[in-house]
């Protein structure tokens, strides 16, 4: 497969019950962005001390805070979440709004269309808005996901068990 391989490295880390699908999605994104923005994954899995290390930015570390979620309550410490953000001209956008394509539609609504028609939820539609989140729960609660972790009901690599 083509594209970012930083994007395509991070793929590789998602539970193994979306690798596959988010493969085909990354695929369509690139289709979709025809000019000069790609899209990155910036973050896939997160392990629990990565995530509480976010968390305190904004309460114990300098900073706005950027997530309410702790370790062992974020969709990234179980490897079906996806932060993203636009690759245009050698920097980086989290400009929502526009359109580098030139195709009438803003290029980061473009890439949340695709999420969207594979079922993921994002974050830009929360009262909390995360633009550059996504995540698939698969029909899960957080509270599920992390009181299988703790009971060990894993796979060999240390992903739940769905």
């Amino acid at each position: 497969m083509a594209g970012d391989a930083i994007t395509l490295k991070r793929i590789k880390l998602l539970h193994p019950a979306l690798r596959d699908e988010v493969g085909e999605l990354y695929k369509e994104i690139g289709l979709r962005l025809t000019g000069r923005a790609s899209c990155r994954f910036t973050h896939t899995l997160r392990t629990f001390k990565e995530q509480d290390e976010i968390y305190a930015i904004g309460r114990t570390k300098p900073g706005r805070i950027v997530t309410n979620a702790k370790g062992g309550r974020s969709w990234h410490n179980y490897g079906m979440a996806i932060d993203i953000v636009l690759l245009v001209g050698g920097g980086v956008s989290w400009d929502i709004t526009k359109d580098y394509d030139g195709d009438g539609k803003s290029d980061w609504i473009e890439v949340v269309q695709v999420f969207k028609e594979y079922g993921w939820e994002w974050g830009g539609d929360w009262k909390f808005r995360d633009a550059p989140h996504f995540q698939k729960t698969l029909g899960l609660s957080i509270n599920e996901m992390h009181k299988r972790y703790l009971a060990k009901k894993v796979d060999k690599a240390g992903y739940v068990l769905l």
